[in-house]
C-alpha cells in the first residue's frame, strides 16, 4: 500500500480539515495537500522522466513545503531520501551519491553548500530549492489522479545511520515498514484525532518527519514553527492558538521546555501528549517533567532500522503511580509494540531470562528491508531473522525492556561490567547537576575506570567529594567514577544525544595536555 493512499483516504475523510499549518496560519486542507502531491508527482514524470523506485533526496530544513514534497515523491512511486539539514557538504555527498539520488530538494539556506558538491554526480540531475519558480513550475503540468501502485516492500523512505561507527548506511524503509509504524502509533503511542495537531519542532527528517505519516492517516494538522525549529518560548505560544497538540521531543528539549522560566504558570491545556525518543530519559528528568508538565509524556524506543518502532511507554503507564514498581516502569523504554517481538540474548542469540542483561534484538514487520547496497551488513544486522540493535537491555517479568547502554559503551573494569546509564541515574540525583554523561577510560590496572562528565546548574559549585559520597550510598563502589570533569555543556547530536566519542576526544586531548 502507498503512503499517498492515506492521504487520499484523509481526503475523503475531510477534505476541508486544515492539514498544513505554518505559525499560526493554516495553509493547506487535505483537498490542496493532495492535489499539490499529485501535480508534484506529474510534473516530477514529465520534467524529469522519473521513474518508480528512483531515489529523490531532501535536503530541507522544517519547512510547510516539506510535506508537499515528501507525499508528492510518495504519489509517483519515487523513494525519499530525507537528510539531517545540518550535515556538512561531504556528507551531503557522499549520501547523494550513495544511494544515486536523481535529484535533491532543498530549502534556500541549503541550496548553495548542496549545489557545490552536486556537479560530480552522475546520476544527479537537479538542485531544487523550495519556493522557487523553478519548484512552482513542477505543479503546472497537470495532476496525476491515482498514486502509483506501490507495493509493501517498495522503498519509501531510505534513512541514513548516524555512521558513529563509520560511514552511515542507508536503512532501507518500504511502505509496508511505514504502515506498520502507523499501525503501532495508533495502538501503543497515543491516539489521534482529526482535530488534534502534531507539532514539528524536532528534525522532520527523522522521528518527527515519520511521525507525520500517522497524523495524516488520522486526518490531523501538520504544523511547522516559524523558526523552523525548537523555541520553548515560541512551543508555549503556539499552544494558545492550536488544539490537541502532540510533539515529538528529545529527552534535552523537554528539559529545556520543563526548565524555562515561562512554562510553570503557562496555560497548557491544548498540550495533549510529548512522544520522546532519541535517548533514555533519566528517572530524575521524567519526574520533573511529569511535576511541571502533568500527564502527557510517552515514550518510545525505536531505531532507523525499525523506525520508531520497538517499544513504547504510554501516557497511562507514566500516570499509574500506585503501581508498586512505578519508578521501575517510568525507567524503563516499555513494552514490546503492537506489531513487533523483543528479545534479550547473549552469545549465540541465547535467550536470556528475566532480569539478565544482553543484546536487544527485535523483529515484526516495522524492521528495515536491509542496507542500501550493502549486502554484508544487512545479513550481520539482521541475521537469523532478528533486527540487532548493539543496544544492551533487560526484559522484566510483564516484559517492560530497560535499556543499559550501547554495546560499545559499556565500561569493562577489571571484569566487571559497569553500564554508565546506572551511574548517571545517581548522579542527577544530586541537586546540583543539570546534565552528566559517563564514559570508560583505559587504565593499566583495571583496564578502564570511569569518568564522569558533570555539568553543574546555575550557581552550583563543583563538588567531587559530594557526588562520590551520593555514589558509594546507591552502587557498588567499583562502579563509582574516579575522575570527575565539570564542563559548561555537553556535546550533542542534532537529534539531542550525547556525544560520547566527543567527550573520549575532550578526556585524550586533556590527558594529552
Amino acid at each position: 500500500m502507498n503512503m499517498a493512499e492515506l492521504l487520499r483516504r484523509s481526503v475523503g475523510a475531510g477534505a476541508k480539515r486544515p492539514a498544513v499549518a505554518y505559525g499560526n496560519q493554516v495553509l493547506q486542507d487535505y483537498q490542496s495537500l493532495a492535489a499539490r502531491a499529485s501535480a508534484l508527482a506529474a510534473g516530477l514524470r514529465q520534467r524529469f522522466a522519473l521513474e518508480p523506485g528512483d531515489r529523490v533526496a531532501l535536503a530541507m530544513k522544517n519547512c510547510p513545503e516539506y510535506l508537499e514534497v515528501l507525499y508528492g515523491l510518495w504519489w509517483g512511486g519515487f523513494a525519499a531520501v530525507p537528510m539531517n539539514a545540518k550535515l556538512h557538504p561531504r556528507e551531503f555527498a557522499y549520501m547523494l551519491e550513495h544511494c544515486g539520488a536523481r535529484l535533491c530538494f532543498t530549502t534556500s539556506d541549503l541550496s548553495a553548500a548542496v549545489g557545490g558538491v552536486t556537479a560530480g554526480l552522475p546520476e544527479m540531475l537537479e538542485v531544487i530549492e523550495a519556493g522557487s519558480s523553478d519548484y512552482e513550475a513542477l505543479f503546472s503540468t497537470g495532476e496525476t489522479t491515482q498514486p502509483h501502485p506501490s507495493g509493501r516492500d517498495d522503498l519509501a523512505w531510505l534513512f541514513y545511520t548516524s555512521g558513529t561507527t563509520g560511514r552511515p548506511k542507508g536503512a532501507m524503509l518500504s511502505h509496508g515498514n511505514l504502515l506498520a509504524m502507523t499501525a503501532c502509533y495508533l495502538a501503543d503511542v497515543d491516539a489521534i484525532a482529526p482535530q488534534d495537531t502534531i507539532l514539528h519542532a524536532a528534525p522532520m527528517s527523522h522521528g518527527s518527519g515519520l511521525y507525520l505519516v500517522p497524523h495524516v492517516a488520522a486526518g490531523a494538522c501538520n504544523l511547522v514553527p516559524e523558526s523552523g525549529g525548537f523555541d520553548a518560548e515560541e512551543v508555549l505560544d503556539l499552544l494558545q492558538h492550536h488544539h490537541g497538540v502532540t510533539a515529538f521531543f528529545a529527552p534535552t528539549m523537554i528539559r529545556r521546555l520543563v526548565e524555562h522560566p515561562a512554562t510553570a504558570a503557562a496555560d497548557l491545556s491544548n498540550l495533549k501528549t510529548i512522544v520522546y525518543g532519541g535517548a533514555p530519559m533519566y528517572v530524575a528528568d521524567v519526574e520533573r517533567a511529569l511535576g511541571v508538565l502533568g500527564n502527557r509524556l510517552a515514550q518510545i524506543y525505536g531505531q532507523g532500522e525499525s523506525p520508531m518502532c520497538i517499544t513504547a511507554l504510554p501516557k497511562h503507564l507514566y500516570a499509574d503511580r500506585t503501581h508498586p514498581r512505578w519508578r521501575e516502569r517510568i525507567a524503563s523504554a516499555g513494552q514490546a509494540q503492537l506489531l513487533m517481538e523483543v528479545a534479550v540474548v547473549g552469545e549465540g542469540d541465547r535467550p536470556l531470562p528475566p532480569g539478565e542483561s544482553g543484546e536487544v534484538i527485535v523483529r515484526g514487520p516495522a524492521v528495515m528491508q536491509g542496507y542500501w547496497a550493502d549486502a554484508e551488513a544487512t545479513a550481520a544486522t539482521l541475521a537469523g531473522g532478528w533486527l540487532h540493535t548493539g543496544d544492551l537491555g533487560a526484559l522484566d517479568e510483564d516484559g517492560f525492556l530497560t535499556l543499559m547502554d550501547r554495546s560499545k559503551d559499556v565500561i569493562i573494569s577489571g571484569g566487571s561490567n559497569i553500564y554508565p546509564r546506572e551511574v548517571e541515574e545517581v548522579l542527577l540525583r544530586h541537586p546540583g547537576v543539570a546534565e552528566c554523561s559517563v564514559i570508560g577510560a583505559p587504565d593499566a590496572d583495571w583496564g578502564e575506570i570511569t569518568v564522569a562528565f558533570v555539568v553543574m546548574r546555575g550557581g552550583a559549585e563543583p563538588d567531587p567529594q559530594a557526588l562520590d559520597r551520593l555514589c558509594l550510598e546507591e552502587i557498588a563502589r567499583f562502579k563509582r567514577p574516579k575522575h570527575y570533569r565539570f564542563i559548561d555543556a555537553l556535546p550533542k547530536s542534532n537529534y539531542g544525544k550525547i556525544l560520547k566519542t566527543e567527550l573520549r576526544k575532550l578526556m585524550e586531548s586533556q590527558t594529552a595536555s
